[in-house]
């Protein structure tokens, strides 16, 4: 038998992290069932039941019923359903369908795993890209990205854009109600700038992506959410729109560009006399071991590594990454001519960056 001194190992540090890395294990085997769940309703269908056999979670989704058996005994095993031996049923607490089955509750969750399935399925082309330091930029990633990001952001905006972020640039909020030029730039799928068209009837709002597919999405959104008459999507990337805008909005976009001083530098050629530009970047501080304290940091590390590092170094890019912190991006700021950049506010999980023209 190898010993403790034999090995140089401490075994109960290497049976620690080993249990850790089983645990990760299973937990992202099981991301693929919750993402199913989520793809085939369940989730909801489960939430709508409260409590439910086999049969009865079959009858209400339409899944058979084992398939349905294993993936609710995984779930139990998951902890994310609890199950009654004596019933045979299984429950989603109400707690738990408000991250997994409530997409309009501030504390979903789900849509991080349709994300992941995206980034799994681009796997290959990552490994190609670590290895020959080439980018992977936005647009060849599986097309499940684009609705999980949306989805995934969505949250955010819906919880904060208006409560938080909006309020903490003095008179944003007046001058949008009394009606102003906005662009959002890297619009994606044009969740915020719907937002905020349906708050703010006076402005007019322009969304403005390299991703034909996402404008295309983008423009059938605002149609269906009524605000077409004044909301506009259109292709462009971040140095080739055109128009003069009171107001240039930039969501979880900065650190993605290849050139962000570049893409700051256009939106303040295309600002008017006293306009603003802001952006919402992901939280973070300025170093790595104080990012390291912050629990959030561990997902925007990893969706930074997958998806922000690699599109920006397709862009040949400066690669800010997710957790650039303020004082890069206010550095980007600077050089793009904006004197008086600066941190409007700091949430849990997002910066709020303002300069004016």
């Amino acid at each position: 038998m190898t010993t403790q001194h034999e090995t140089g190992l401490d075994l109960s540090r290497l049976e620690e992290f080993a249990g850790k890395v089983a645990g990760d294990q299973a937990a992202a085997y099981n991301a693929i069932l919750v993402y199913l769940g989520d793809r085939l309703g369940l989730w909801s269908a489960l939430a709508a039941l409260g409590t439910a056999s086999v049969d009865e979670l079959a009858n209400r989704s339409g899944v058979t019923p084992r398939y349905l058996q294993e993936w609710l005994s995984a779930q139990a095993a998951n902890g994310y359903v609890t199950y009654d031996a004596a019933t045979d049923t299984f429950t989603l607490p109400a707690e738990h369908a408000s991250v997994v089955a409530d997409e309009a509750s501030p504390a979903s969750l789900v849509p991080g795993f349709e994300l992941i399935a995206a980034v799994w399925a681009a796997v290959d082309k990552l490994a190609h890209s670590y290895t020959t330091g080439q980018g992977l930029p936005w647009h060849e990633h599986d097309p499940r990205l684009f609705s999980a990001v949306s989805r995934f952001y969505a949250i955010a905006y819906r919880t904060s854009l208006l409560t938080e972020w909006l309020p903490a640039v003095d008179g944003l909020v007046e001058r949008l109600e009394s009606g102003i030029r906005v662009l959002d730039v890297g619009c994606g799928l044009g969740v915020p700038t719907i937002l905020l068209a349906e708050a703010f009837p006076n402005s007019t709002f322009v969304g403005v992506d390299y991703h034909h597919e996402s404008v295309r999405q983008a423009t059938a959104a605002a149609v269906e959410a009524g605000v077409s008459g004044r909301v506009r999507f259109a292709a462009a990337d971040a140095t080739s729109y055109a128009g003069e805008f009171d107001l240039v909005l930039f969501f979880d976009a900065v650190h993605d560009f290849g050139d962000p001083v570049g893409a700051l530098a256009h939106a303040r050629r295309a600002l008017a006399p006293g306009g603003q530009v802001v952006a919402i970047e992901p939280y973070a501080e300025d170093t790595l071991a104080a990012n390291l304290s912050n629990p959030i940091a561990a997902v925007f590390y990893v969706g930074s590594s997958c998806l922000c590092v690699p599109h920006s170094i397709s862009q040949g890019g400066a690669a800010l990454g997710a957790q650039a912190g303020p004082e890069k991006l206010t550095a980007a700021f600077r050089d793009a001519g904006f004197a008086d950049a600066r941190v409007a506010t700091a949430t849990a999980y997002n910066l709020v960056l303002q300069a004016a023209a």
